[in-house]
């Protein structure tokens, strides 16, 4: 399910420096994944960038593994800025169990994002993540790249995602 761009309402003034996310964007060749505690892996993955007028956008991820299509990961949220700043807050729950707050600043169509709070269920699966960072930028061909490295109880920070996107809607 794919959450629509309202096209009636007018995105909120304090997002217009975010335009250049919204809409849908498709990996359009599998991205990579790896980790010392898992196996490399190909996935491909559908975002979307939706408003409703709010100070706030919506978006939602799904991954998928790219030679059997199964679903992966699904990461859901909301971004907002801080007014009159290029202060930018993810706010993330991922089907994982794992709830985020990560912020960054924004500088020209760049995004850097770093982890600020952690929050999991009572069972999640260990090794816990203890830190996340996360890269997104609009490139000069107009693909979106995003980058997203991890650290754990027993891993220091390092990166576990990258994957491009072009912009399907």
């Amino acid at each position: 399910m794919a959450c629509p761009v309202n096209h009636s309402v007018e995105l909120n003034a304090a997002l217009l420096p975010l335009d250049w996310l919204l809409g849908t964007w498709e990996s359009d060749e599998p991205g990579e994944g790896c980790f010392p505690t898992i196996k490399p892996f190909r996935y491909t993955e559908t975002l979307n960038f939706s408003h409703v007028g709010q100070p706030v956008i919506n978006f939602m991820f799904n991954a998928f593994h790219a030679e059997t299509k199964k679903p992966l990961h699904r990461e859901c949220g909301f971004i907002r800025m801080q007014p009159g700043t290029n202060r930018v807050a993810f706010i993330i729950a991922q089907n994982s169990g794992l709830v985020e707050i990560e912020e960054g600043e924004l500088t020209a169509q760049q995004l850097n994002l770093q982890s600020q709070s952690l929050a999991r269920t009572s069972f999640a699966r260990e090794p816990h993540v203890q830190q996340i960072s996360r890269v997104f930028q609009l490139r000069p061909d107009g693909r979106l790249e995003q980058t997203v490295s991890m650290a754990t109880d027993n891993q220091t920070l390092m990166q576990h995602l990258h994957i491009t996107y072009r912009r399907s809607s």
